[in-house]
Order: C-alpha cells, then sequence, then structure tokens
C-alpha cells in the first residue's frame, strides 16, 4: 500500500467519483414496490465484509434482518446484485447458512428467502446455486456451516456447481504458466494446455480462501476477467471496451500503483482512507478512453447475450497468459489497430453525417421548389 500512497500522478478525471452505489441502484430501476436501499449496514456492523449501501426485500425488517445475518456466515445476509429490467428477477448472493451438524434451521432467514421468490411474481421456484462441491458442502456442516435443505426452504432448488477448492485452482494455474514460459513445446501445446484443466475451470468461477500471502492468492479474479474475455471473443461487438481494457486491469491488480485493488472490503478502504491517500485505477482509464474502446461495438438496447460454455468453443487468452514468451508475442499490438481502427469509424460517421445535411437540404429544396407561392411548406427532415 505505500507505493500507491507514494504515487501521486495527476490525471484529468478523478475516478473516485466513477461508481456511486445509490446511483448504480437507481439506473436499474431500485428501489421499487419490492425492493428498497437499505442503510441497515452503514457502520459495518451488520456484516464487515458488506459495502455500507444494500438492497433487501421492501417488507422484511431490520430485526429479521438481524437475525439472517446470525444464522449466515460473517452476516453475509442475501443481497441484490442484479434485476432484471422487465421480469424482475434477480440475482442475490450470500454465504453459507449456519446449519451445523444437527440441521439447524431459522424461520426468518426461510421467510427472507421465500420474500425474495415471492418479489418476482413471474417465478415460482428459487434456485440456489452452491458454487462448492456437494462433497465440501456437505464436510463443512461438521463445523458449523452447510447449505439450504429443501425440505427447509419451500419452493427452492439447490443446484451445486462442483468448483474445485482453492488449492487445484492454484494448481491449475501453476501447470499453465509451466507450458507457457519460457519454453513452449510446440508438438505438445493442446495436450499440456488440456492438461492444466484451466479452461475446464474456467466454465466455473472459482472460490478464496482467508489466507492472503502471496502463494495462497485465489486466481478468482483473474478467472472472472478471463472469463468476461471469452465473452468479447464470441460477442465481438456487444462490448463498449477492447481486450486492452482487461490486460490493463489485471497488470494492475498486483501493481499497488493505484488504490482500487488495495484491501479487502469497503469498512477497510474507507479505514485506511483509500480514496484520500491514493490514485484511484478508473482516474487512468478514463482519461484515456480511446486506448480501451472497442471500435466494433454496436449499442443493442436490451440485447441478452446467450454464451457458450462449452469446451469447444472456449479459447486459452494467448495474448494475456502468453504475451510474454517472444515466440507468441505479435508483431504489431492490437491496440494499435484498434486505435486506427477508431480513428476510420469517426471519420466514417463525420461522412455519414454530412450526407445526412445534404440529404435534409436537398428534399427541403425540392419541396419549396414545388410548393405554391401562396402556401407555406414546412421543412422536410430525411434521416438515412
Amino acid at each position: 500500500p505505500l507505493f500507491a500512497v507514494k504515487y501521486k500522478e495527476n490525471y484529468p478525471v478523478q475516478g473516485w467519483k466513477v461508481y456511486d452505489a445509490v446511483a448504480e441502484y437507481k439506473r436499474q430501476g431500485l428501489p421499487n414496490e419490492s425492493w428498497v436501499i437499505s442503510k441497515i449496514n452503514n457502520n459495518y456492523e451488520l456484516c464487515d465484509t458488506y459495502p455500507s449501501t444494500v438492497v433487501v426485500p421492501t417488507s422484511v425488517k431490520d430485526d429479521d434482518l438481524c437475525k439472517v445475518a446470525a444464522f449466515r456466515s460473517r452476516g453475509r445476509i442475501p443481497v441484490l446484485s442484479w434485476i432484471h429490467p422487465e421480469s424482475q428477477a434477480t440475482i442475490t448472493r450470500c454465504s453459507q447458512p449456519l446449519v451445523g451438524p444437527n440441521d439447524k434451521r431459522c424461520k426468518e432467514d426461510e421467510k427472507y428467502l421465500q420474500t425474495i421468490m415471492d418479489a418476482n411474481a413471474q417465478s415460482h421456484k428459487l434456485i440456489i446455486f452452491d458454487a462448492r462441491q456437494s462433497s465440501v458442502a456437505d464436510a463443512s456442516k461438521a463445523k458449523g456451516g452447510g447449505y439450504e435443505s429443501e425440505s427447509a426452504y419451500s419452493n427452492a432448488e439447490l443446484i451445486f456447481l462442483e468448483i474445485h477448492n482453492i488449492h487445484v485452482m492454484r494448481e491449475s494455474l501453476r501447470k499453465l504458466k509451466d507450458v507457457v514460459y519460457p519454453v513452449i513445446d510446440e508438438a505438445k501445446w493442446l495436450s499440456n494446455i488440456d492438461s492444466t484443466h484451466w479452461l475446464e475451470y474456467i466454465r466455473r468461477v472459482g472460490h478464496g480462501d482467508e489466507n492472503h500471502a502471496d502463494a495462497d492468492r485465489s486466481p478468482i479474479f483473474l478467472q472472472f476477467i478471463d472469463c468476461v474475455w471469452q465473452m468479447t471473443k464470441q460477442f465481438p461487438a456487444a462490448f463498449e471496451f477492447n481486450e486492452l481494457f482487461l490486460l490493463t486491469i489485471l497488470d494492475h491488480l498486483y501493481s499497488c500503483l493505484f488504490g482500487t485493488f488495495l484491501y479487502n472490503s469497503e469498512q477497510q478502504r474507507m479505514k485506511e482512507d483509500v480514496q484520500k491517500n491514493t490514485v484511484s485505477l478508473w482516474s487512468y482509464i478514463n482519461s484515456q478512453l480511446e486506448e480501451f474502446t472497442n471500435p466494433f461495438y454496436v449499442n443493442y438496447e436490451n440485447h441478452i447475450l446467450y454464451p457458450v460454455a462449452s469446451l469447444r468453443h472456449l479459447e486459452l487468452w494467448v495474448n494475456y497468459y502468453v504475451r510474454w514468451n517472444p515466440r507468441m508475442r505479435p508483431q504489431l499490438p492490437i491496440h494499435q489497430t484498434y486505435k486506427e481502427l477508431l480513428g476510420v469509424r469517426a471519420e466514417l460517421q463525420k461522412k455519414v453525417e454530412e450526407l445526412q445535411r445534404e440529404v435534409s437540404n436537398m428534399a427541403v429544396s425540392s419541396s419549396s421548389e414545388r410548393a405554391s407561392p401562396t402556401h407555406s411548406v414546412s421543412p422536410v427532415q430525411t434521416t438515412v
């Protein structure tokens, strides 16, 4: 953190103002009749790892939220992350329930999940995705943890994603690094990549743990960004940012140049006054947006993307994992090509606007010539 505090580069854009929780929830149409923006965690007393602003069902009282928090690991109650603008279906996240070996129950927690389902009038079932392997979830009950029993939570379906633990993920990443650097075995390239199982794990993003030593860091954020990159490959016109944007985020994940990724929670960042003492990565990025803009981007309003998660449709992100190997590096950086394409796009857009004005003027002129001298004619607006 010391390096980030000493880094005092000035940028024309204030990156710390980019994200505002309340503004983001309002963008999603919240609050509404079913969901409310709550300040129950304003002082991080309900859950010290959650942000101060959370969205919960409108009808749930604060006293009941406290009881739900007591039944959830580290107080991480189910809170809204996203809501569909039309169907009102939501994605909520939480930690495991503390059912323990005796299958303890909490009526407030059961009612809370039912309320979440009721908030979407079109749904008659609540799908609970547990990222862990089912065997791990079973073992956690002996330690006081566990999972939602379908017998206790009516109208709920529990699905285990069977994601391997953090040790397996780290070993997979280590194997991948050995395959791509310093020497690449061309004859066994595909089989060596397959043996790492990295792309298999990209299909499901893994868990972290509480040990933050360098050797024990979770690759979950790397996996998340890799998943985003896979989406950009399948839908090259759907995202406004380019590959350099994703590479830059990962480069500064551990660079300590910016304060964006320091500490593990909002509470810790507030305590250390990160916004006052460090520079935001978004100050750097938003000060040169042309570097990170996708020239092929098309703004499809409310367009739904259906990615294919089959291994046949996933690729190794060569420009990230293999970029430091001289034999695999491209001769011309792709972002330079993107900048040139953006220039061409701007010129074409300017030409289109000029042609539109010419067509509009011609239409007005033609209408004036045909008009009777005793009648006025309204200008004709024509767009192409």
